[in-house]
């Protein structure tokens, strides 16, 4: 064993300028494959359409080259600043491009809404490509200047006479960051052009496709209501109410309005789930946040008065619950506010949380009077959570009646690997689905016997992307997990009677712990389903390092977070680093502290997106074709900086 040096000042690294996004580039972009890749995109354009949106603009085009390597985005916008900056003593242009939190954005009155916030967005960009060019037209003058790899390659120079006004930016992601085989989807390029020009309604895009030889526009004048009605064809599902609910309301920032504006649609359909598409200053938030919730709170609370005012009745003995009362709802939020606070860089939630309230009470009674002045449309929404609360309620009794028989053996047969809880009520259960008898040892002695119950499985389970129903119900540990979960599989599965409204993968946080998650996550995508759209399957993120600096004790999943933490707190101390082999070495207190326990935990809620991508990934990563897998790895290698074997 190695000897340990001394650790001093000197071991010591101050990453500067743009350098910390070289070294962690997945902190500002999300990852460096596909999506990192299209997110530096995605900066560039939403800086185009803050010009817009704020007034400033009415056109933005991209172009993609015929390699799919490189891109253009252009506006008709005012141009970046070219004049000296007073303190920095730079362009302005190349300060915003070379500095982290540079930017027009922070109180200025330029800017009332926008969807780049941070001033990291263009500086990530140039520090993650491989070359960068950028156009200024403004002054009666077009400027340049060219970047590599986030340095400048020269001044800023000031070109010929032009005429108008606005930025232009074409730049290479680099290679080094984003492996060799990575290229732009021209398909996603374009829906996500398209998608904008409805949030953005009266803005132009403009897209072209050099090795196509195509060039589309984009220009709505109906907006978010048109969307709505696309996706709800896309997925084909069917309207049960005709009309589609629209509330479009302008705030007044300088009276202090938290909401410079509003935009709301929605309608009810066939859906067995509520499903909303929300947007932040134009910026999709796949995850939701404040605002979502605040119209989730406001379709609950309009129905509910509704029913109050025109004293519709419910059957005797059932209850109408706010899940109840939004099945079916298929809505679009657009939100633009002035001072958003985002869930990281790459602004998938929206933080805010005086936003919810404000949008539950701008948009609950617009829409209770909208139900008010369409009664038959308003019956037809109440006879339709009526309906939902009725099956619901059936399923919730079914669910208990299953749980009050377990003693009796009515419930049928349970594996006897399984360490069951006492609660009966299943929205309080937990399973904790582990690897191994010393893992489970750990995790029964840590757990909360009353909520929390333990299934220990034996090594890797069947890859059931390449079995039949037949052959997992064959398969012992598979077999188990689901006499576990009581809901059945196939043409028995029955969601209501799931015995544990949270089942969390409980895995050793190295290579082999990822393969039996993936190998799990493949069970439940193929064969339940309805358990991830449900929301009940989460993955739990064990500790792998112990971080002793004094008295205080840390806890890292991986090498990044112990490296966030060891910056961020082990200055001037000398840290003392545990790894753990696995969750069977864990001290069950440790375990419990980190990993059981509500309070101190963190689950990773497991949710499809996108059903055809999800699909695609795992028949090429899990299915019979090894040349698919093959091509998968080769193209996804290049991305990852470490493996562990």
């Amino acid at each position: 064993m190695a000897k340990a040096t001394a650790y001093t000042a000197k071991d010591i690294t101050v990453l500067e300028g743009l350098e910390p996004v070289r070294q962690r580039p997945a902190m500002y972009i999300g990852s460096v494959g596909k999506d990192g890749y299209h997110h530096l995109l995605a900066e560039i354009v939403d800086n185009s359409v803050d010009e817009a949106m704020n007034g400033h603009a009415s056109r933005v085009d991209v172009t993609l080259s015929a390699d799919r390597t490189t891109v253009t985005v252009s506006d008709d916008g005012r141009g970046i600043p070219v004049d000296l900056h007073p303190t920095h003593k730079l362009p302005a242009v190349t300060l915003i491009l070379t500095t982290l939190h540079a930017g027009g954005k922070f109180g200025h009155q330029n800017y009332l809404h926008s969807g780049g916030l941070h001033g990291v967005g263009a500086s990530v960009v140039n520090a993650l490509a491989e070359h960068l060019e950028v156009k200024v037209r403004r002054d009666g003058n077009e400027w340049a200047q060219t970047f590599v790899r986030g340095r400048p390659a020269g001044p800023l120079k000031k070109g010929a006479k032009v005429k108008g006004t606005g930025t232009a930016v074409t730049f290479r992601p680099d290679e080094e960051i984003f492996g060799h085989t990575l290229r732009f989807d021209p398909d996603r390029v374009r829906q996500s052009l398209e998608d904008r020009a409805f949030v953005h309604r009266g803005i132009k895009f403009v897209y072209t496709d050099e090795l196509a030889g195509a060039r589309e526009e984009f220009l709505q004048k109906e907006g978010i209501a048109a969307l709505l009605r696309r996706g709800i064809e896309r997925q084909g599902l069917h309207p049960t109410v005709p009309a589609i609910f629209e509330l479009s309301r302008d705030g007044n920032p300088k009276k202090g309005d938290i909401l410079s504006r509003l935009e709301v649609v929605l309608t009810y359909t066939d859906a067995t789930d509520e499903r909303f598409l929300s947007y932040v200053n134009g910026i999709r938030t796949p995850s939701g946040g404040t605002h979502e919730a605040g119209v989730r709170a406001a379709v609950s609370k309009a129905v509910r008065q509704y029913m109050t005012t025109h004293k519709k009745a419910v059957p005797s003995g059932v209850k109408v619950t706010a899940e109840d009362i939004r099945e079916g709802v298929v809505a679009i939020v657009s939100l633009f506010i002035s001072d958003p606070q985002f869930l990281g860089q790459t602004k998938t939630r929206l933080n805010n949380p005086d936003v919810a309230p404000a949008v539950e009470n701008l948009v609950w009674p617009v829409l209770e009077q909208w139900l008010n002045e369409n009664a038959s449309h308003a019956d037809a929404i109440v006879a339709r959570v009526v309906m939902s609360a009725r099956a619901r309620q059936a399923s919730r009794e079914a669910a208990e009646t299953v749980r009050k028989t377990v003693k009796t053996g009515r419930r049928g047969s349970l594996p006897d690997k399984l360490a069951d809880c006492s609660s009966q009520r299943a929205e309080e259960c937990e399973l904790f689905i582990v690897e191994g008898d010393s893992a489970g040892g750990s995790a029964k002695q840590g757990r909360d016997n009353k909520r929390q119950a333990v299934l220990p499985l034996r090594g890797k389970v069947l890859n059931t992307e390449q079995a039949t129903l037949k052959k997992v119900l064959e398969t012992k540990e598979l077999a188990d997990l689901v006499k576990a979960l009581g809901c059945g599989v196939g043409e028995t599965f029955d969601l209501g009677n799931l015995n544990y409204h949270k089942i969390v993968l409980l895995m050793d946080a190295d290579s082999d712990g990822d393969h039996i998650t993936t190998l799990l996550l493949t069970f439940f995508f193929r064969y339940l389903p309805k358990v991830i759209e449900a929301g009940h399957l989460f993955v739990a993120r064990p500790p792998l390092f112990k971080l002793e600096l004094g008295k205080d004790v840390f806890w890292a999943a991986n090498e990044d977070e112990r490296d966030q933490l060891l910056a961020k707190h082990g200055k001037g101390r000398k840290p003392v680093i545990s790894r753990f082999k696995g969750l069977g070495e864990m001290d069950p207190k440790v375990l419990a502290e980190t990993t059981l326990d509500p309070k101190r935990r963190t689950l990773l809620r497991v949710a499809v997106s996108d059903a055809q991508g999800a699909d695609k990934v795992i028949q090429e990563l899990m299915g019979r074709d090894p040349a698919a897998r093959f091509q998968f790895i080769m193209d996804e290698a290049p991305t990852v900086e470490d493996v562990d074997v």
